[in-house]
């Protein structure tokens, strides 16, 4: 196996832009607001584009080769990660997505935490993550029907490199002059609370279904630790996903885990992954999946990337109580 690239599934929006032109240059025309860079979804799925495999749809090469991909300990049934990138020209709606339970039983999907990693902000910048304010449920209801939900809505500055975390249940919207990696559970279910006239359904009375009001957001300050060569720093733990950045410069030496697979999204500089039979270039606002199987790697180069996986949470916690302990 080696590091798999992917073509990428470009989406117009209404709220979306060109500002991807930055750093790609197979954009098509019209304001395109998302890229799923690797995807394994009924409404999308990746293409490889690099190596023996170069054509192949990801769900069919993870048929084919699913422990090598997957790892032995993840379901081969179903994918758990949508790695996106967003680019926000004006603000998206407010919106909120469901929990598991409630997604398996009304939208026969999977629900959807998401981790927001900032790749980039205009001055002024910001994210909507939860409410401020005295809220409930009956007042949140009349400020929608009123327009004046803004007074409730916990708006919060940002620049390139922040990060926040939106588990589901919480309110959020990214506003305009945002460009974000967004890594998330592998579903496209979303409703919408507001849309600013935009014309667009809405879906007030699922997304008071699952709104919960007591989860407070706030960006993440993250653990950071120095070695050798490279800066990592532990910014989410959970039993969804794990994502971890690494500022390199000049290289790490890690192994693949045979128990699951690693994505690589780079989000500034670039480099190169070098293992056992070959390498792959990494460049900015590039995703690369690291297969369960490829062994030991190489990444080297002056490069910032997030690593985000499945993770076995015990083992994760243990790894940074032994690098933050003494």
């Amino acid at each position: 196996m080696y590091p798999l690239k992917f073509e990428h599934l470009y989406y117009e929006k209404i709220w979306g832009g060109r500002d991807l032109e930055k750093f790609r240059n197979d954009l098509p025309d019209g304001n395109i607001g998302e890229s799923w860079d690797v995807a394994c979804h009924k409404n999308g799925t990746s293409v490889i584009c690099n190596g023996e495999f170069k054509g192949k749809k990801l769900d069919e090469l993870i048929k084919e080769k699913s422990t090598e991909i997957m790892g032995t300990k993840l379901s081969k049934e179903w994918f758990p990660l949508l790695i996106k990138l967003i680019n926000a020209k004006s603000d998206l709606s407010v919106q909120v997505h469901p929990n598991d339970e409630y997604a398996k039983k009304v939208e026969n999907d999977m629900g959807k935490t998401e981790v927001w990693y900032v790749v980039d902000a205009k001055e002024e910048a910001a994210l909507v993550v939860g409410t401020s304010g005295n809220c409930t449920k009956e007042s949140l209801k009349e400020a929608i029907e009123s327009g004046s939900l803004d007074k409730y809505m916990n708006r919060i500055p940002v620049k390139k490199g922040d990060v926040c975390l939106v588990r589901s249940g919480m309110i959020h919207a990214i506003c305009g002059g945002v460009t974000i990696a967004e890594i998330q559970q592998n579903s496209d279910t979303t409703y919408r609370v507001y849309d600013y006239n935009r014309g667009r359904e809405l879906h007030v009375e699922k997304a008071l279904d699952v709104i919960n009001l007591n989860l407070k957001g706030k960006k993440n300050k993250g653990i950071r630790v120095t070695k050798e060569g490279y800066e990592k720093t532990y910014f989410c733990l959970g039993r969804d996903f794990s994502l971890e950045v690494y500022d390199v410069l000049e290289k790490v030496t890690e192994k693949s885990d045979k128990e699951r697979f690693y994505i690589f999204t780079c989000v500034d500089g670039e480099g190169e992954i070098i293992y056992k039979g070959g390498k792959e270039k990494i460049s900015f606002g590039e995703s690369i999946l690291i297969p369960a199987a490829l062994g030991e790697y190489t990444v080297k180069g002056k490069v910032k990337f997030i690593k985000s996986y499945v993770p076995d949470v015990n083992k994760v916690e243990r790894e940074i109580l032994d690098e933050i302990s003494y």
